[in-house]
């Protein structure tokens, strides 16, 4: 999976922010849409300086990488939702905020801003909406260019921008400029648009810069739990890594927020369900020498050292992926996700110092495959095995078996590797062949110095007359 999955704070509106990103954070989801409200970073508090920067802290500590979403209702007028517009008669409100907003996305690191263009007034003829928001998304673009702050424009059922379409026509004749994105609600593809969600998502292609995940039913704009409508989710999720979306995409689900962590919860659920890669790993997953062994290490934790030799053999090694990712490197493999399940459960019984002790000695006495193993499962494990964890990923990053070095530049790196061994890693993966869709997180961590060393990287190839990879000079373009 090349994105990141995220839950909106507009389906917490019943709970304070930081209680928000806690529960969010604690579900397993790695984003967030941070919809600005009165209660959620109101970015015309006196005090907004102050929360900008104690959610820039609070995100970072809880490892979530975030979009800014400006649909709050009735933030900018008490009477009127949503009002004012980009296509209404005075929408300098409108646009404020939105300055406002990029300067909140600046200060938290925020992937992009997300924005509509609003309802067309009855007495407002097209030409006249179609030449505000020109003249308005020119006037945020300003505020973007400034602070280098990427837009989304979202259409919206029964908005004045409503398809894909009109979304993409606008950018075009903004000039296209570099910053301004799309931001694509997976559902409104089934309710409005005349193709289905996967098939918009190929057409928005890099253009993509946020994505907000439901479900609806044809005509029919209404948010709902995922299986509740006609998304298919599975082929939505693919089609986000076939484009190679590197971003964020969150569930969207506003009038959600009376059962908030119930409906995140079900949502991650039904998300990684939707992400196993074909009906093999499903059967595999529930693969009868899999259920029994994770019993045994219940009753009997020491087993594990017999049973985890043993996956490959019993479940299979095949990649998750074989048709994109056919050694498993950027995936993984079955037997990968098998010893993940493994070490979940003995994690579950174990207590801290001897469950570090028992991962690693998995992994000093255990072979290629089994290395690979526990470097995947290391995201299964609690704080405490943190310390071993680096230990482990240091180790294998010293090894030039491809397969081992991009199990290890995988989450558990990317949430905790130090900068410095962090960005080793991504030049032992240029060095050795491993593909940086590999390297989780890459978007994110990369930095000035990172790009200085992979720079230097690509000269000396250019001295030496030899080719440089192709993902060093995509991620210096992608930079420049």
């Amino acid at each position: 999976m090349t994105f990141r999955l995220g839950y909106g704070t507009n389906g917490f509106a019943n709970h304070r922010l930081d209680d928000a990103l806690r529960v969010i954070a604690d579900l397993g989801y790695t984003a967030v849409a941070l919809t600005l409200d009165h209660n959620h970073l109101d970015p015309y508090a006196d005090d907004a300086a102050t929360q900008i920067d104690h959610v820039a802290n609070l995100l970072d500590r809880l490892g979530l990488r975030s979009v800014v979403e400006t649909g709050a209702r009735y933030l900018l007028d008490p009477l009127h939702k949503h009002h004012p517009t980009l296509v209404c008669d005075e929408p300098e409100r409108r646009i404020d905020f939105l300055r406002r907003a990029i300067r909140v996305a600046g200060g938290i690191g925020a992937d992009c801003v997300s924005f509509w263009s609003g309802i067309r007034p009855s007495d407002v003829d097209p030409s006249t909406a179609w030449r505000r928001m020109l003249d308005g998304v020119s006037e945020v673009l300003e505020e973007a260019t400034v602070r280098d702050v990427p837009l989304g424009l979202e259409p919206e059922p029964g908005m004045f921008v409503e398809h894909l379409s009109d979304a993409l026509r606008l950018r075009e004749e903004l000039g296209s400029p570099a910053l301004f994105g799309i931001t694509l609600d997976v559902g409104h593809c089934v309710a409005v648009e005349p193709e289905d969600a996967a098939a918009c998502i190929r057409r928005a292609g890099d253009l993509l810069v946020n994505v907000q995940l439901d479900d609806m039913r044809t005509g029919v704009h209404e948010h709902l739990e995922f299986g509740e409508g006609e998304l298919d989710l599975p082929a939505t999720l693919a089609a986000l890594s076939e484009v190679g979306y590197t971003g964020v995409a969150a569930v969207e689900l506003p009038r959600h927020s009376h059962a908030a962590p119930v409906v995140a919860s079900r949502a991650i659920t039904a998300l990684r369900e939707a992400l196993a890669p074909d009906e093999e790993w499903v059967r595999n997953v529930d693969h009868p020498w899999l259920v029994e062994a994770e019993q045994k290490v219940r009753q009997d934790p020491a087993s594990v050292a017999s049973l985890f030799p043993a996956v490959g053999r019993k479940v299979g090694r095949e990649p998750l992926r074989p048709e994109t990712d056919p050694q498993g490197l950027v995936h993984g493999t079955v037997d990968d996700l098998a010893r993940t399940r493994l070490l979940a459960v003995l994690a579950e019984v174990l207590a801290p110092e001897p469950l570090a002790e028992e991962v690693g000695r998995l992994y000093r006495y255990g072979d290629d495959a089994e290395r690979r193993g526990v470097l995947r499962g290391l995201t299964a494990l609690p704080e405490s095995t943190v310390a071993t964890g680096l230990d482990l990923v240091k180790d294998a990053l010293r090894a030039n078996d491809i397969r081992l070095v991009a199990a290890a530049m995988g989450d558990f790196a990317a949430r905790h590797l130090d900068d410095h061994n962090w960005r080793h890693g991504v030049l032992k993966c240029l060095f050795v062949g491993v593909p940086l869709a590999a390297v989780s997180d890459l978007d994110r961590r990369r930095d000035v110095e990172l790009l200085r060393m992979v720079s230097d990287y690509a000269e000396e190839r250019r001295a030496a007359g030899r080719e440089v990879p192709a993902d060093a000079v995509t991620l210096l373009e992608a930079s420049s």
